[in-house]
């Protein structure tokens, strides 16, 4: 499984990328609108820190606007990624730039008859959300399920981010059903490495370390 970060803080990103676990970063206007940053800038620093796709968003909608955004945005960094909530309209605008060699990433989907249009329009990502579902008492890994066997069946290409990660057993979930990417808030990824066992028993052979005679 490939990992990225559910954020648009270059600090937050730097972090992760540290340990040497970091695959690429979604962002979106919500997490955007969080940095003091100019847009552009914030993206292209994204870039630099992160090798790997980094998902940008358009805020048009229809589908011209969205292609014209989308060049745009594509021309800030080889690494971006563009973000398309899935509609009529976002499906158009797939097609077209996928067609030009841009990577589209379809985002707020909640069905698998979505994330099938959206394999099917070029997309080379697909975010379900699944906390979102739980929220609304549906089983979102339910939805992850569907999609995984769904793109398997017809050989599509398009990966799927599982989006919208509340909590470690949502990773480990995903992983095992067999989801490409988690993309996971940065709480969400500290509480992947930690472990109440592993403090106690680090804490432990600190203390007998102090015991050893050298």
């Amino acid at each position: 499984m490939k990992f990225f970060l559910d954020t648009a803080n270059l600090e937050q990103i730097r972090e992760v990328a540290s340990w040497g676990i970091l695959d690429g970063v979604t962002t979106n206007p919500s997490l955007c609108s969080k940095e003091n940053v100019a847009f552009d800038v914030l993206i292209k620093d994204i870039c630099a820190a992160v090798p790997g796709p980094v998902s940008v968003e358009c805020v048009s909608t229809v589908a011209e606007d969205i292609v014209k955004e989308a060049e745009k945005l594509a021309g800030i960094s080889p690494n971006v990624v563009i973000k398309i909530p899935v509609c009529i309209e976002g499906l158009k605008a797939t097609k077209i730039l996928s067609a030009k060699g841009i990577r589209v990433n379809m985002t707020l989907i909640f069905s698998c008859s979505q994330a099938l249009l959206a394999a099917k329009a070029g997309a080379r990502y697909v975010s379900p959300f699944i906390g979102r579902l739980d929220d609304s008492s549906q089983e979102g890994m339910e939805l992850i399920e569907e999609i995984v066997a769904m793109l398997e069946n017809y050989g599509f290409p398009t990966e799927v981010i599982v989006a919208s990660v509340r909590h470690p057993r949502h990773v480990v979930n995903a992983a095992m059903i067999g989801a490409h990417i988690a993309t996971v808030p940065f709480a969400v990824m500290e509480k992947l490495v930690k472990h109440p066992l592993t403090d106690i028993g680090m804490e432990k052979f600190l203390k007998d370390w102090g015991k050893v005679k050298r």
